[in-house]
Formats: structure tokens, C-alpha cells, sequence
């Protein structure tokens, strides 16, 4: 009998163990018609989208909404006095026209590097590809308007265009939203934070310090 096995047998014998059922039923409730995407309701839930905007907050995020023709104007006031914003080639060109300082895409006419990312005020915009109301949670799935993991782990300061749409209750929603789960995934949930054993709050180790959300209505 092996060390382990011995180990093993005293513990049953003080204490039997009984068998556990893991339950691996992950079934994704279908959201309700009004809910989705392109539905009756525009796929806006406000609860959910007020849901995410108390989780966010309690994360130290900042929020700010704006209708759909004041995507521009409210991204210029996120980003004043920022120098320059690093975006995704395939970012809407509309979003930062109010924008007057200097916007690097990548990609154009080389991939920015990591070196290119860390220059002081550098800011990055960005969609995603979905919203989890729940935990607080962005998803970004490398579409065409986030782009690369490497501008949104890098810069010092992220910026987040969120449609009201995009947001669902929970994880199991969010997933099944995702056209290819197979992309890079991102998950953002805040500016990036950790803590020590006495729980000293750091900000910033790895990843944005600050997040700013943009929720979009309809």
C-alpha cells in the first residue's frame, strides 16, 4: 500500500465519503424574442443594461451614455486632453471624428508593438462583442472593432463602446452570442485590479487602469 492509498483509507475510515453527482446539464435558456438581436425590442433590456452599468461601477469602471448619432461627440469628451488613441483597423471611422488628436490604427501601415503601445497617454477604443449584466463583464472576441488582445492589455487607458444590445443576463447568454467561440476572448471586468494578501488594492499590474464604458441606447 502506497503512502497515499494508507492516507486515503484512514481518512474513509473516520469519515466515509460520499459519492457526488457533478451536474453537467449547460443549457442555454433561449432569450425571449423582444431580447435579441434585431427584435421587436431593438434588443435592449434596460434592466440588464442598469444591471451592468451597478457592476461596473462597483468595479471603479466610468459610464457614460449617448444615443446612436452621439457616438462621436461623447467619445470626444472621454478623450480629452488624451494625445493619441490606438483603435482597430476595422473601427468605424465616424466614432472619433470629434477627436482631434492623432489616431494610430493598426495594422496601418505595420502592427503596432508593444513598445508603441505603452507610450505615455495612449489611449485605446474599442467595441465588444457582448456584455454580461451579471458579473460585470465585457467580452472581446478580436472582431473587427476591438482588434488584437495586444491594444487592449497594453495601453494604460481603455475606452469600450457598448451597444444596448449587446448586453445579456449571464454567461451561458453571452457565449451563445459569440459568432465563433473559438476567437482569442477577452474578458474585462473593470480596470485591470489585484490584491495582496492584506488586500491592498493595486490597480493596473496587468492590464488598463482605466476603463471607460460608452453604453449606446437602442
Amino acid at each position: 500500500m502506497s503512502a497515499r492509498d494508507e492516507i486515503m483509507a484512514r481518512l474513509r475510515a473516520v469519515a466515509p465519503i460520499a459519492p457526488v453527482t457533478v451536474p453537467r446539464q449547460y443549457v442555454v435558456q433561449p432569450e425571449p424574442a423582444d431580447a435579441q438581436p434585431g427584435g421587436p425590442g431593438g434588443g435592449t433590456d434596460p434592466a440588464l443594461v442598469e444591471l451592468l452599468v451597478d457592476r461596473l461601477v462597483d468595479y471603479k469602471a466610468t459610464v457614460t451614455h449617448c444615443n446612436p448619432d452621439g457616438i462621436a461627440q461623447a467619445l470626444g469628451g472621454l478623450l480629452d486632453g488624451v494625445p493619441a488613441v490606438a483603435v482597430a483597423a476595422g473601427l468605424p471611422a465616424g466614432w472619433l471624428s470629434a477627436y482631434p488628436g492623432t489616431v494610430v490604427r493598426d495594422g496601418e501601415p505595420r502592427p503596432l508593438t508593444v513598445t508603441d503601445l505603452d507610450a505615455p497617454g495612449l489611449a485605446v477604443v474599442t467595441g465588444c462583442a457582448v456584455a454580461i449584466a451579471q458579473t460585470g463583464t465585457l467580452i472581446l472576441d478580436t472582431g473587427a472593432d476591438q482588434g488584437r488582445r495586444l491594444l487592449t492589455l497594453v495601453p494604460d487607458h481603455h475606452v469600450c463602446v457598448v451597444r444596448a444590445g449587446q448586453v445579456v443576463g449571464g454567461v451561458p447568454q453571452a457565449l451563445h452570442r459569440l459568432t465563433d467561440p473559438t476567437r482569442p476572448l477577452t474578458l474585462v471586468s473593470g480596470p485591470s485590479a489585484t490584491s495582496d494578501i492584506e488586500l491592498n488594492r493595486v490597480e493596473g499590474v496587468h492590464g488598463p487602469r482605466r476603463l471607460d464604458v460608452l453604453i449606446v441606447a437602442g
